[in-house]
């Protein structure tokens, strides 16, 4: 059943409108926000690892950059 036929279980909505407080979608966005922080620490950390084991296994990288060189 490939056709695109509304059935009984295949049936399509159309989204016209859509009504939110300024107020509410201020705090919809504040929240987007504060979700951010911790992904993008988890992503941050995930990169940080893997350029770690690359500076490890090549003796290249951020081990260089943060050596106090006299």
């Amino acid at each position: 059943m490939t056709d695109m036929q509304p059935t009984a279980g295949n049936q399509r909505t159309v989204l016209t409108d859509i009504d939110i407080p300024f107020g509410r979608l201020i705090a919809i966005m504040i929240k987007f926000a504060l979700a951010a922080i911790p992904a993008a620490i988890v992503v941050w950390v995930i990169i940080f690892a893997i350029a770690m084991i690359v500076s490890g296994v090549f003796g290249i990288g951020l081990t260089r950059m943060w050596s106090i060189r006299v």
